[in-house]
């Protein structure tokens, strides 16, 4: 017989998987739906020492007392850090984790980063610090519960259900760091992947291939993965889907993430056209894709600062700006008499954007700064998740800047990337940018959760009559320039790179 033991994220207890627990227990499965010390109906329990160790201390008790040939631990959200830490001293009786949209937190990790931006994370510690119990941080109001992850898929009455049965969470249990030995690393997990909150398969996979040495444990046959099309609290909003997903997932069922180690990652594809190659000038992190001859009048070159996204480990190779995309958007700008610049920004980690827009400042100040190149004619040209890089020139655009592009582009902060500040959202800061020319390039097959981002940016930039020229490509997928080589990517390319030079040579 298995057993299940269901632990949940913050502010909430054993009570929100009732339903799911239901369903596991027809499969005549033992099930053990957890209320941690403090939480939930235990919230009278709570103690200014609660800590995320005695969250560690109520499971490994309650692994001690089950009596079953396998136990799986399924945590969700905040829930993954206690399931962690008691499976690392219990291993020899966990047969499986089951990751419910909650990530794999390491060693020395802090929930607190599961916390929506920062301003938020310092607002709501601030908040626990002038409440009559200040060791506790308050529950998420009915407005509030969006910011910890999409609400997608509840209705207003489960939603209502959360905000009523939520109860205020130990600051400690998310300001102590998880402590790992290593040895729950050897155990099989699943991780179920809830596609409104930001999550998928092929974005996994997309990392995946990136090289990303961080994500290559995906690729262990011991990983298994499933997509539930709902949002960040899928035990409410689809609790049949759920049940009959942990049945699985203790069957060792699920989708397996392949290496790829005999085949060419996407991104290292030739360029979908055969663009001449160029001679590339290379200033500490930024490429100069030069023209062949100085504009005959005696004027200087407009220039198209290409954007990558990310995150991208630092320890990927070759960067982002030796990509045969890149160079193959740089060389083709190049041969229309405009300059291709492109670069590698440290857009590591999602809590990178700063730093990455800090980096895009500077590459655009060596860019103007350039003798060959015309100051007052530059255009910003963003893909993948560098779109988000591109809020802060939507906010404000400066007269030299003649037209921002984007390419598959991420429009606003997935829903479980809490570590992005709210600063970067494009679907917001459109609003300002007046009539300054957008082309937006759109593709048919987009990822879901990057799809919801690109509408949100068009409704909003409809509303305020933005100058935006949308080009579909259809049949393609994120990152089609390297992976999908069809007539209909070709003119799409085509068509979006004369817009935009065309913008830049008016």
């Amino acid at each position: 017989m298995t057993a299940y033991i269901l632990v949940a994220g913050a502010h909430t207890g054993g009570w929100i998987w009732r339903e799911v627990a239901a369903r596991l227990r027809e499969s005549g499965a033992q099930v053990y739906p957890v209320t941690l010390t403090g939480m939930g109906d235990q919230d009278h329990a709570a103690r200014p020492d609660a800590d995320l160790e005695a969250h560690v201390r109520d499971l490994v008790r309650l692994i001690d007392k089950v009596d079953a040939a396998e136990v799986v631990m399924v945590g969700h959200c905040y829930g993954m850090y206690p399931v962690l830490g008691a499976a690392d001293l219990r291993p020899e009786r966990i047969a499986r984790i089951v990751s419910m949209d909650a990530g794999m937190p390491r060693n020395g990790d802090q929930a607190l980063t599961l916390l929506p931006e920062q301003a938020l994370r310092e607002r709501l510690l601030s908040r626990a610090e002038t409440a009559e119990d200040e060791w506790r941080i308050p529950s998420p109001s009915l407005e509030e519960w969006h910011r910890w992850g999409s609400v997608e898929g509840l209705s207003p009455v489960e939603l209502a259900q959360l905000t009523n049965h939520a109860v205020a969470q130990p600051v400690r249990t998310l300001t102590q760091p998880l402590r790992l030995s290593g040895a729950v690393l050897e155990l099989p997990v699943t991780g179920v992947l809830c596609t409104a909150n930001g999550s998928s398969i092929a974005m996994v996979e997309g990392l995946v291939g990136l090289g990303d040495p961080r994500f290559q444990e995906l690729t262990d046959p011991r990983a298994s993965f499933f997509e539930l099309d709902t949002g960040h609290w899928p035990m409410l909003s689809r609790a049949d889907e759920v049940a009959e997903v942990l049945l699985r997932a203790a069957a060792g069922q699920g989708h397996r993430v392949a290496a790829g180690v005999s085949e060419q990652p996407s991104h290292l594809r030739p360029f979908l056209m055969d663009v001449p190659e160029r001679p590339r000038e290379r200033v500490g992190r930024v490429d100069f894709h030069l023209p062949d001859s100085p504009p005959e009048d005696g004027s200087r070159w407009p220039a198209v600062v290409f954007v990558h996204g990310g995150p991208v480990h630092p320890d990927v190779r070759p960067t982002p700006r030796d990509w045969p995309g890149f160079i193959g958007y740089g060389g083709y700008v190049a041969g229309m008499g405009t300059v291709g610049v492109t670069l590698d920004h440290r857009l590591h980690d999602l809590a990178d954007f700063e730093r990455a827009a800090e980096d895009l400042a500077e590459a655009v100040d060596l860019v103007r700064a350039d003798p060959r190149v015309d100051e007052n004619r530059v255009a910003l040209w963003y893909f993948s998740a560098g779109g988000l890089l591109s809020a802060d020139w939507l906010a404000a655009p400066p007269p030299w800047l003649r037209c921002v592009a984007a390419t598959y582009p991420v429009l606003a902060p997935l829903p479980n990337w809490g570590r992005v500040d709210a600063r970067f959202r494009p679907a917001d800061t459109v609003r300002t940018a007046g009539r300054l020319p957008i082309v937006l390039t759109r593709v048919e097959l987009e990822r879901a959760e990057i799809a919801v981002t690109v509408e949100e940016f068009l409704a909003a930039a409809k509303e305020c009559d933005a100058d935006v020229e949308i080009i579909d490509v259809p049949l393609v997928r994120h990152g089609f320039e390297t992976t999908d080589h069809t007539e209909q990517a070709v003119r799409a390319v085509e068509r979006a790179v004369r817009a935009v030079v065309g913008h830049l040579k008016r």
